[in-house]
């Protein structure tokens, strides 16, 4: 994973809205980097599922969690705390993650159906 350097320059939070679809259940993600390793994750929703989530995961290292899937910590707290496997929630958190310390650019992500 590339270098990133001091904390001089960073973005202070990164914030995304998600609309999941079907289930209603939108949510904010926010994610603010304490340190050069440590971030802080907070999570607005009405989904109790989340909430865990969210609850859980209120600030971890950011190295671990954009590591590899099986292993991030992001993955087992929703495995723990998600039933709906395509909730694109954990997503969202690891897209914030690096956005938040510099290892990717925010660009929306999007799934379109066609009919």
């Amino acid at each position: 994973m590339k270098r990133l350097g001091p904390l001089k320059g960073f973005v202070k939070m990164t914030r995304i809205i998600v609309d999941p679809g079907i289930c209603g259940f939108k949510a904010t993600v926010e994610v603010a980097r304490q340190d050069r390793l440590k971030v802080k994750i907070s999570i607005a929703t009405e989904c109790d599922m989340i909430k865990a989530l969210g609850a859980e995961l209120a600030e971890l290292d950011w190295r671990e969690a954009l590591g590899k899937p099986s292993e991030s910590p992001v993955y087992k707290c929703a495995f723990r705390h998600i039933k709906h496997t395509a909730c694109p929630l954990p997503s969202a958190v690891l897209k914030a993650v690096e956005v938040e310390v510099g290892a990717a650019l925010p660009r929306d992500v999007v799934f379109h159906f066609e009919k």
